[in-house]
């Protein structure tokens, strides 16, 4: 099967998100720039470091290998001429080398070379692989399951389906409710504007924000599983396939959730979030998913439009409690230090990414293809 270099993939989308979340863990936590006196590439002659640990040299490598996997398979289906595993590794060398010496300049990080070539070694195992499975005829077995399944232009969906999992990971107030930024938002600026005339004119509340109560719970519980169907709904072909979708959607999302308690609390309190406010959720979404599974395209993502308003609505007019605060100040104090800002950021931007494609989508004036 010739890939067509015109054919859009949802794989180019994934590689500028996964890179701009390897600049923000590298670079974490932005505070006490200063300049200290030292050539910025002087770590790259440095004597390699004394004590490292597994966890480290893993993460590293980990870390990279994704940004590898994806640009080397987006070069794959968009230019399959050029060499993707080449591109794919001096493009994750360029990134890396620019980020550690950038850390220089960051007296709480420290590059280091040893970083340095465990991070492009990453991308070339994960160019590598992208490579290899495209050698076995794996990505033309993709493109034809995706060709069967999906509508033409559905990468911008898929790429939104597949960081929604990782969005969760960072524990959210509200199960299945991401994108609660106001609380946050607010004292960040108030600390940005500290004894700054501008703090006047900053809107700040008068009421402190309550929790949200049952119900408004329950709605967010259920929005929160119902919009990544109703998003797939809409590139989807066939109605069984919306069935399978909607049971994956709901076991994806409770085995990342369950994820999440695990890495933050320990693996003995890996369901402990699952209250009977979730229970609850879970019952109206899949109702929902049910009820919904027949609408058109169009209808799925007008529903997704004003249910996503709806539950950022809910979420950024309440306040997180404080288990919830417990939970950042374990992430924060803990060992995934270096990876919890990735999964924040996904948990508090997936749904600000959603609201912009759905618009997007519902503005223009091409027809959905009808379902079968």
């Amino acid at each position: 099967m010739r890939t067509d270099p015109q054919r859009k993939t949802a794989a180019w989308p994934l590689v500028w998100v996964y890179a701009i979340l390897i600049v923000y863990a590298s670079l974490y936590p932005f505070d006490q720039w200063r300049f200290q006196g030292i050539a910025p590439w002087v770590y790259l002659t440095a004597p390699l470091p004394r004590y490292w640990t597994g966890f480290d040299v893993l993460s590293n490598v980990l870390g990279y290998a994704p940004f590898g996997f994806l640009l080397a398979l987006a070069l794959h289906r968009t230019r399959p001429e050029w060499p993707a595993v080449v591109m794919a590794t001096t493009a994750a060398a360029v990134l890396s080398l620019t980020l550690e010496s950038i850390q220089m300049f960051l007296p709480v990080r420290v590059p280091s070379n040893v970083d340095a070539a465990l991070n492009m070694a990453g991308a070339l195992a994960g160019a590598t692989t992208a490579r290899a499975l495209a050698w076995a005829g794996w990505m033309d077995r993709w493109s034809r399951f995706r060709d069967r399944w999906f509508v033409p232009d559905s990468s911008g969906a898929l790429a939104l389906l597949a960081v929604w999992p990782l969005a969760l990971l960072f524990p959210a107030p509200v199960t299945f409710g991401l994108g609660q930024v106001l609380e946050r938002l607010e004292a960040f600026l108030a600390h940005v504007l500290e004894d700054s005339a501008m703090l006047e004119w900053l809107p700040l509340r008068e009421i402190e924000l309550q929790p949200l109560l049952p119900i408004s719970e329950i709605l967010c519980v259920a929005i929160g599983l119902l919009l990544p169907c109703l998003l797939a709904y809409g590139v989807l072909r066939l109605w069984r396939q919306r069935i399978v979708v909607a049971m994956l959607s709901v076991l994806i999302g409770f085995l990342a959730s369950a994820l999440s308690a695990a890495l933050t609390y320990g693996p003995a309190h890996t369901w402990d979030w699952v209250t009977s406010e979730v229970w609850a959720g879970l019952a109206v979404a899949v109702l929902g998913m049910a009820a919904l599974s027949f609408c058109t395209a169009r209808v799925c993502w007008v529903l997704a439009l004003a249910a996503l308003v709806w539950q950022l609505s809910l979420l950024n007019n309440a306040s997180a409690d404080a288990y919830f605060v417990l939970t950042l100040q374990t992430w924060e104090q803990g060992r995934f230090i270096r990876f919890h800002g990735l999964s924040q950021w996904l948990g508090w931007l997936w749904p600000y990414a959603l609201l912009i494609y759905l618009v997007n989508r519902l503005s223009s004036s091409a027809p959905s293809a009808p379902l079968r």
